[in-house]
């Protein structure tokens, strides 16, 4: 189904269809090409349209699937009957419970090669990224402004169900530095990684024009057909009747998640405090431990005994070692201890959606609980509850599956995430081991 946006009449002899706004036409064929596509109206004339003067209507599943076949044989018959172009999230059994269909290829994007814009003969400047999909390599500029609007568009979609955590902070001043540019981009592309690893966000229609937009024309209408969607909020739950959900789960979740936090939080601290004491006491105390074995040596120097010469060499060999170790100790957080702390932010802003999602929930819960004596004081029908009732079962297996999804990415994540950082600090040690041992080989064994 289609909604006509702008009036349009139709030139004799073309195979066109005139159409009024706001009149509704069956989609019969998208693939004319041109600029063109083939509806049908309530009156069943088909002709050509152009595409740019109507809005699909697509309709939002959210399904539980026993069996696919009987499933997909039955949206083939209701393709056939409506003319509906569907766009389908569905959940199905996996062992560890409900599950979202993961597709096929797993989607993924590079966001890389700030460039530095103007306009208004160069009054306003801007940032622009180059954002380059792996299902068709072919890139696509966005600044900023535009990631902030696709957060947004995510949010009124899907935070009812979904958690969408934050994108990096906004900066007005120092945001053209090259450090700047560099950690925004690292985050940006960790924030949109995330969002690509989910099947529901990757697949929406949103997502999808935000990597793939041909031109300005279509970005432009493809933002106005996002902000007018109607499928929003609570309504991208529809109807399934599974039984109803366990209370205790929500509590388990509410409860994994608010421990998460915390202990992330600490982590966050802890690994600030380090660096902190890398950069700052430890190098010092290290180029100190060094001067002070130098200052030794030039004392031994000044002995005048004809013997002395290797032990002092090798004491100034020590003291620059040790120099030298205050140099890797301080460089070393940018190569283990920034990954640690960059994964751990993602997740800190994670965790901060889940409690207005599981909010939602209870909330819900609590409605269907208090179903049996609105019922009795006649302020709801016997049918309302019923559905009532489905709508809960539906949020209770999207969030079933939105925490199975999460504690895949996160048993992924921290373990991807340990062993670079291990890997790095067995790299860091054996460095400073090294250079120890060839430092002690420069004494004279006794």
């Amino acid at each position: 189904l289609a909604q006509v946006l702008y009036d349009f009449t139709a030139e004799p002899g073309n195979n066109e269809l005139t159409v009024k706004e706001g009149e509704i036409l069956t989609v019969t064929n998208q693939n004319v090409g041109g600029g063109w596509v083939e509806a049908q109206n309530s009156r069943g004339t088909v002709g050509l349209v152009p595409e740019d003067y109507i809005e699909v209507k697509t309709i939002l599943i959210i399904s539980f699937v026993f069996d696919l076949t009987s499933l997909y044989r039955a949206l083939d018959e209701i393709r056939k009957l409506c003319g509906i172009i569907f766009r389908m999230f569905i959940l199905q059994t996996g062992e560890v419970g409900p599950v979202w269909l993961y597709p096929q290829t797993q989607l993924d994007c590079v966001v890389a090669d700030p460039k530095k814009g103007s306009k208004m003969y160069g009054l306003k400047s801007y940032i622009e990224y180059q954002v380059t999909p792996n299902t068709t390599n072919r890139p696509v500029n966005h600044r900023y402004k535009h990631f902030d609007w696709l957060y947004e568009r995510l949010v009124e979609k899907f935070a009812c169900a979904l958690p969408i955590p934050c994108l990096p902070d906004k900066q007005v001043t120092g945001r053209f530095e090259e450090e700047f540019i560099k950690m925004r981009m690292e985050r940006l592309q960790g924030w949109m990684s995330r969002m690509c690893r989910h099947p529901v966000i990757s697949n929406s229609e949103v997502f999808q024009l935000f990597l793939n937009y041909r031109d300005e024309k279509e970005w432009k209408l493809g933002k106005r057909r996002a902000e007018k969607d109607e499928i929003v909020g609570v309504k991208i739950f529809s109807n399934i009747d599974p039984e109803l959900p366990e209370e205790q789960k929500y509590e388990m979740y509410s409860q994994f998640t608010r421990s998460m936090d915390n202990s992330v939080k600490e982590l966050l601290a802890v690994g600030h405090l380090h660096w902190k004491r890398c950069t700052g006491p430890l190098q010092k105390e290290y180029r100190q431990i060094g001067k002070a074995f130098q200052n030794l040596s030039s004392v031994f120097n000044t002995s005048a005994y004809p013997r002395e010469s290797t032990l002092t060499e090798a004491l100034t060999a020590t003291g620059k070692t040790y120099e030298e170790i205050a140099e890797i100790v301080a460089e070393q957080p940018k190569k283990d201890l920034h990954f640690l702390m960059e994964t751990n932010l993602e997740y800190k802003g994670l965790l901060g959606c889940f409690p207005d999602t599981i909010t939602v929930h209870k909330a819900a819960i609590d409605k269907v609980k208090e179903a049996d004596h609105v019922v009795v004081m006649n302020k709801i029908s016997q049918q309302d509850k019923l559905i009532m009732e489905k709508n809960l079962s539906t949020m209770s297996y999207a969030l079933q599956a939105e925490m199975n999804h999460f504690h895949s990415n996160r048993i992924y994540d921290y373990n991807r995430l340990m062993q670079f950082y291990l890997e790095e600090q067995v790299k860091f040690y054996e460095t400073i081991a090294e250079k120890l041992k060839k430092t002690l080989g420069q004494y004279t064994t006794m």
